[in-house]
């Protein structure tokens, strides 16, 4: 399928499409009472999910459980969809589409806080990234919506940004151990929104990514404490512009299709203005498929 055709193929479901094609997807009507995750054991998947996960990481296949918020080509939230439905590409092939995040943190020096993701992360294992990627999960406080919210709030830009905060403060310290003391949701900058498809490896891989990316950027003191995660983040590091630039041309690295896309595009006009980050806010979603 080439680029156009799968960008129109997106844009023509429905949420009515992508519920009946996906009957999985749990209902936004009942967003209110779900947990984080949908509750299924390890002990309790099927004899497929065996297969699929077979060799992986128990504590990465217990997260393939959370659920994500699972969009129309609009980033209107559908409903909520686990994270493994959302990440299998025989389902992002078919159009099916999920809200994330991307933290990019400078500390006072300038510089941005790398991650390389974990050797047992199921998708894009040992790849060098931004500070943090990953989802808000379907449940009001990552919707950005509250019991005082009226019924269209679910929809607007403001609420869906609020939210993506909330999740990036709880990533932060699942995946790094920063305090949430050290990343207060008021301190994170919404700059714009990225929709990007890729496989995780080549594209024989059963597993990928098809998000409507948040960027958030946060500046930080230049002490803040670090306590990784080794389940998520094999290694990190801050790099000054050129540094990254160099690690580019390191053959022997490897980053996220996601992370290129963004420096390519995007992250070192940022970079070059950290004092003035309103003049690149926008509320587009930039079709980079």
């Amino acid at each position: 399928m080439t680029t156009s055709s799968y960008a129109e193929l997106v844009a023509s479901l429905s949420s009515e499409d992508i519920r009946s094609q996906w009957p999985e997807i749990t209902p936004l009507k009942k967003i209110s009472g779900i947990p984080r995750s949908s509750g299924s054991e390890i002990t309790s998947v099927s004899s497929r999910d065996t297969e699929i996960f077979d060799g992986h990481d128990e504590e990465q296949i217990r997260l393939m459980e959370e659920l994500c918020i699972v969009l129309d080509n609009d980033d209107k939230p559908v409903g909520a969809g686990t994270k493994k439905l959302c990440h299998l590409m025989e389902n992002i092939n078919g159009g099916l589409l999920h809200r994330a995040f991307s933290v990019f943190l400078f500390n006072e020096d300038g510089k941005l806080l790398l991650q390389q993701r974990a050797d047992e992360k199921i998708t894009f294992p040992a790849m060098w990234t931004n500070t943090c990627c990953s989802h808000p999960l379907c449940v009001p406080k990552e919707l950005g919506v509250d019991d005082d919210s009226d019924s269209g709030a679910i929809n607007r830009l403001d609420v869906a940004i609020k939210g993506a905060k909330f999740a990036a403060q709880r990533k932060l310290d699942h995946e790094l151990g920063i305090a949430y003391a050290d990343t207060p949701v008021e301190n994170f900058t919404y700059l714009t929104r990225i929709h990007y498809k890729s496989a995780s490896g080549d594209e024989s891989s059963r597993w990928g990514e098809h998000e409507i990316d948040y960027i958030l950027i946060l500046k930080t003191k230049n002490d803040i404490k670090i306590n990784a995660n080794y389940n998520e983040v094999k290694d990190y590091k801050y790099v000054d512009a050129q540094e990254l630039k160099d690690m580019f041309q390191d053959k022997s690295l490897v980053f996220t299709p996601w992370f290129k896309l963004i420096c390519q595009d995007f992250l070192f006009k940022w970079w070059g203005n950290l004092d003035n980050l309103e003049q690149f806010q926008d509320d587009k979603i930039h079709r980079l498929l």
